[in-house]
């Protein structure tokens, strides 16, 4: 680990804040993705129905 000096807490601070926000994007991300996922694939599912219907 590099020196940081007198400033390491603001430096430590700033790098634990990016971490953190780039996890919950990461998260964020994931789950959006997986729910697109499933709304597709409702999506599919009924309009296979009504073609089947129709």
């Amino acid at each position: 680990m590099p020196e940081l000096g007198k400033y390491a807490a603001e430096v430590m601070a700033a790098y634990g804040v990016s971490l953190a926000l780039l996890a919950a994007i990461v998260l964020l991300s994931l789950r959006k993705g997986r729910r697109a996922r499933a709304e597709l694939a409702q999506t599919e599912q009924s309009l296979g129905k009504a073609r089947k219907d129709g």
